[in-house]
């Protein structure tokens, strides 16, 4: 997996979550969260339309085991990774938008460009 960073979570946790967050800014096209995990959302999920850019077997297989929902997993194959085809990579932006009301954790939106 890319990136080192903890976030707090066992390892089991921490991979469901990533996980999820994949899954819902693939679905969704963006997503509000802090900016360390939007930072590793962004390395999993240029990740998961690189894969998607290769298109064979293998890949779709790598796909489906990472993605949570099927219907997600098709549309990067049929919608997301073809729009992408003549870019090498920056597949996702993160915003920064300030301090959370709560605990002033840095926030973040990310988005696909």
């Amino acid at each position: 997996m890319p990136g080192t960073r903890k976030l707090g979570r066992t390892t089991d946790q921490r991979r469901a979550m990533l996980r999820a967050m994949v899954t819902f800014l693939l679905e969704n096209g963006k997503i509000e969260t802090t900016v360390t995990r939007a930072k590793e959302v962004a390395a999993m999920t240029e990740k998961m339309i690189t894969l998607g850019k290769a298109g064979d077997l293998h890949s779709k297989r790598q796909v489906f085991s990472y993605v949570t929902k099927e219907g997600v997993a098709k549309k990067l194959f049929d919608e997301i990774a073809p729009s992408y085809e003549g870019r090498n990579g920056g597949y996702t932006q993160i915003i920064k938008i300030g301090p959370r009301r709560g605990d002033a954790a840095e926030m973040a939106i990310i988005k696909l460009v």
